[in-house]
């Protein structure tokens, strides 16, 4: 049992500055950033896809890492991919500077997730896999609320912002050190890069994709959104992804639900959530208290749904946990890659809110994937 709690704070805590400070807290400071360096809106666009880039790159790498090189030592360099990637920010002078500072920062999230569910593979008693690797998912809610307050008081002194994120980082660094274990690599040989694409994995990925596609209304757009219909500033922004941190520590509880209901149940349940919640924040006549109300239902519905990934990735993939989880998170991200372009593409064509509604169905699309017999 204290084993148990050790890796799963732990854990949490290296999610939550990866994710929450790493790479989501850059779209709350980009506006002072933009200011400061007069960034164009197609520059300041470019420099913020870095993050995906470094995502895309690490977590490619992660999963052939780990199981070279075992769990702690890539969840020991996500942590230092973080906070380099935060001190390149604090001391950018250049937006080239920015740009590769962004990349860096981005790739330990990639670095991250797969590591830790080896870590948890490897520490840790089977009956105890779900719940722990759903509550270290859940660090993500953490991260994104507490940067939501520090961008909304701290905006204009974004260097300083995030000069102590980092400094918050290297400390989960030697948390990491010390309570993870080195675990036991596997011979370069023993398997290849990728697995061989199951129906279930397949089922995975397009479930994922779908659903990351989705998301993106409120990750990339929502902001923008929330300016033009309500008026909204940067303040009131950093409020709303508070609530949708906090919120989002209902994800931690991904595992006990799924195994007292289902994942079906549980993954159809949250996308009509997430449906509703894109809908509710993005669409334009939206009230302020509905907006809150939606963005609370985002956080909850995307994290939880993030951890339903996690456990479905692994037991689709149980001799290569940090594999599978590649798989998935990989998924996610190209969809919201790509659901970015295809949002702006129907703003552009369309109407913002036609945009919103067609992307809150991708949502109910996504609920409808199921996994085989569970």
């Amino acid at each position: 049992m204290k084993q148990t709690l050790a890796l799963g704070v732990t854990g949490f805590g290296l999610i939550a500055v990866c994710y929450g400070f790493a790479r989501f807290a850059f779209g709350l400071f980009l506006p002072a950033i933009s200011a400061d360096f007069e960034l164009s809106s197609s520059l300041a666009g470019i420099i913020s896809a870095g993050s995906f880039l470094g995502f895309c790159l690490a977590i490619v790498l992660a999963a052939w890492l780990t199981e070279r090189r075992g769990p702690r030592f890539v969840a020991v360099a996500a942590g230092v991919a973080g906070a380099a990637g935060m001190i390149g920010l604090a001391s950018a002078a250049s937006p080239a500077w920015l740009a590769a500072a962004v990349i860096v920062a981005g790739s330990s999230t990639g670095l991250a997730s797969p590591a830790l569910a080896a870590a948890v593979t490897a520490m840790l008693p089977p009956a105890r896999h779900d719940t722990t690797n759903t509550f270290i998912n859940a660090g993500t809610s953490a991260g994104v609320a507490l940067s939501g307050p520090v961008a909304a008081l701290m905006g204009a002194e974004w260097r300083l912002a995030y000069a102590g994120f980092a400094g918050a980082t290297l400390l989960m660094v030697g948390a990491t050190l010390k309570v993870l274990s080195a675990g036991r690599p596997r011979p370069a040989v023993a398997a290849p890069l990728l697995p061989r694409l199951s129906p279930d994995l397949m089922r995975l990925a397009a479930a994922a994709g779908l659903s990351g596609a989705a998301s993106t209304v409120v990750w990339s757009f929502g902001a923008d959104l929330l300016e033009a219909n309500l008026g909204w500033s940067g303040r009131q922004v950093g409020m709303l992804w508070t609530v949708m941190g906090c919120a989002g520590v209902v994800g931690a509880m991904a595992g006990s639900l799924i195994a007292r209901y289902g994942m079906r149940a549980v993954h159809l349940v949250f996308h009509v959530a997430l449906g509703l919640a894109v809908a509710a924040v993005g669409l334009d006549g939206a009230p302020p208290w509905l907006v809150f109300m939606g963005g609370g239902l985002f956080g909850a519905a995307y994290l939880m749904l993030t951890g339903v990934y996690l456990v479905w990735s692994i037991a689709a993939l149980p001799a290569r946990p940090a594999t599978g989880v590649t798989l998935a998170f990989l998924a996610l991200a190209v969809g919201q890659t790509l659901g970015a372009l295809g949002f702006g593409f129907l703003m552009e064509r369309a109407s913002p809110n036609a945009a919103v509604a067609s992307f809150a169905a991708l949502a109910l699309v996504a609920g409808l994937v199921r996994r085989g017999p569970e």
